[in-house]
């Protein structure tokens, strides 16, 4: 049973009771991230993730960890371009000290200046990872190419330069800025009746102020630039990504782009991980995704192969997707997919951490619940007429590219001519 409720302070806890479980899974999910984010703020989203865990009035830093090993429970954090999330998944039983704590994380964070300047060296070293990690690289580059000066391509993490210069003052004119109630969706799923997980966030939460009109942001679609972005890297592998315009968030066409995402390149029997990889031998990874933000969406292709083998691999990727519309696609195929599309996501939802997931981000970046139910007629209603449609409409206008590797001597632009370096 789902239920949905609104503090007089403005925060929505929305939760589902599953009795059958011994879990429960808190989330504290508040709409910031990268997006809501200046030019010369970029980077703060995802550094105060990490110093809400850094001590509070109450626990140092590593009593904070104590706190979360000793119940046995799991606690972390992540932040995303459109929100950022506290989570936690305990026992039933140590529901109210597992939220207390993260209250106490969110509301009550010193931002002590030792603990900040330690905290930037290890988000250095984070934002050193992913420049070592080039499959997650060329995601970067790609939206910083498509959506270039539009806040949806700052990266997530942010620059040194920018991290070098936060402030504890800045931390906390961000947060009173951005983590305003109204913006903040608590979600609760697992072992916990509707009224106990109520009545505690509300003790816990309900003293947040913050007014409607100071949630109130306004954000801008982003362009869509067909760019070409890349990377030299003396490595083994190019890592190649094409994308395409997508769909935002909450349309009815989703749908039929969730199956044709599916079988292009969802699975291992999808067209671009049988012909590249299977039939080819040209990639061990090659695989399709589609990202949705509130008011825009990409389509994107990733592959990792050899520099001998990018033309062939950036030809055959380009054919696969504009052929589509044209090719085959029986009832039968499709109804296989619908069921592995809906196997996927009922499995997925066998835990308290991805229920509690789904309920929030549909609370926070849909202002509804997406019953599973209506989820699964969606999926069932889609036509092979509408995949072919969708198909056509992403694929005709071309692709933007971004690769990271040894590229020297490649040339990308012949290969996606509709794409500006």
């Amino acid at each position: 049973m789902t239920y949905h409720r609104q503090l007089p302070n403005g925060i929505r806890v929305v939760g589902e009771e599953i009795p059958t479980l011994r879990s429960v899974s808190i989330g504290v999910w508040v709409k910031t991230g990268s997006r809501y984010e200046t030019e010369q703020e970029n980077g703060v989203s995802h550094f105060l993730e990490h110093m809400f865990f850094k001590g509070t009035d109450r626990y140092s830093a590593k009593e904070l960890a104590q706190v979360f090993d000793e119940l046995g429970g799991q606690v972390n954090a992540f932040t995303s371009k459109e929100y950022t999330c506290y989570y936690s998944r305990v026992l039933d039983e140590h529901f109210t000290i597992a939220l207390d704590t993260l209250a106490n994380m969110l509301l009550s964070s010193t931002f002590a200046e030792e603990e900040l300047e330690k905290e930037k060296r290890v988000v250095i070293e984070e934002i050193h990872m992913y420049e070592d990690t080039p499959d997650e690289l060329v995601m970067d580059l790609l939206a910083e190419g498509t959506y270039r000066g539009h806040p949806l391509g700052y990266t997530i993490l942010g620059t040194e330069s920018n991290l070098e210069s936060f402030s504890s003052a800045d931390l906390r004119k961000y947060v009173s800025e951005q983590y305003n109630p109204h913006n903040i969706v608590i979600a609760v799923a697992g072992h916990i009746d509707e009224e106990t997980a109520v009545r505690e966030v509300e003790r816990l939460f309900g003293g947040m102020s913050g007014s409607v009109a100071g949630s109130n942001r306004s954000i801008q679609a982003p362009p869509f630039h067909r760019s070409l972005v890349t990377r030299q890297k003396d490595i083994e592998q190019v890592h190649l990504c094409l994308s395409t315009l997508g769909l935002p968030a909450g349309t009815g066409e989703l749908y039929p782009l969730i199956l044709l995402n599916n079988i292009l390149g969802g699975t291992q029997s999808s067209r671009l991980f049988q012909e590249i990889r299977e039939d080819a031998g040209m990639a061990y990874s090659v695989f399709s995704f589609h990202t949705a933000y509130q008011d825009a969406g990409m389509f994107g292709i990733y592959a990792g192969t050899s520099p001998d083998h990018v033309e062939s691999v950036v030809q055959s990727i380009q054919r696969i997707c504009r052929t589509f519309a044209q090719t085959s696609l029986t009832a039968s195929d499709l109804e296989k997919t619908k069921q592995q599309v809906k196997g996927a996501m009922m499995l997925g939802l066998e835990s308290s951490g991805s229920r509690m997931s789904r309920i929030a981000k549909n609370e926070l970046l849909l202002n509804r619940e997406v019953p599973v139910e209506e989820t699964l007629a969606g999926i069932d209603a889609v036509t092979v007429a509408q995949v072919k449609d969708i198909a056509h409409r992403l694929f005709q206008d071309g692709f933007a590219l971004s690769a990271v590797g040894p590229i020297a001597g490649i040339d990308f632009a012949a290969l996606v001519p509709e794409a500006m370096a």
